[in-house]
């Protein structure tokens, strides 16, 4: 990936999170700016931006943030740890299995709730045309 650095707004304006969450989520360890600049500003890289966008991706989801740790714990050693033996690289398969299944779960649980508030606008159009009075 690109390795230039971008400041904190540049970051908050690609990912669509405020400048107030991304710095919660280094106070939690979810990310961590690549370098600061001489002035102590935060610079993030493409690879910081992309850690950001899992985490934002998850959030909508329910998943807390010790399962955002543990799921990007598990995505990090996988593509830093070439010398993974191979059942830690199963083992790590397997988290992230686990959560590629709970967000399928979530989204078809999103996808009900969607329909039915649809369903609901829909009731809600058809209630104002009926009762709409008649034109000249």
């Amino acid at each position: 990936m690109d390795d230039r650095h971008m400041q904190i707004g540049e970051v908050a304006a690609r990912t669509e999170l405020s400048l107030r969450t991304i710095r919660h989520y280094e106070e939690t360890g979810l990310v961590v700016p690549s370098a600061r600049s001489q002035g102590g500003f935060r610079l993030y890289t493409e690879t910081d931006v992309a850690r950001l966008m899992v985490i934002r991706r998850m959030k909508p989801l329910g998943f807390t943030l010790d399962q955002m740790r543990d799921l990007l714990d598990a995505t990090d050693r996988l593509d830093n740890e070439p010398g993974l033996d191979l059942g830690e690289r199963e083992a790590l398969l397997g988290r992230m299995r686990e959560y590629e299944q709970a967000a399928t779960e979530q989204v078809d649980k999103l996808r009900v709730q969607l329909a039915r508030a649809e369903e609901f606008a829909e009731t809600l159009r058809t209630r104002l045309h009926q009762a709409a009075p008649a034109g000249p």
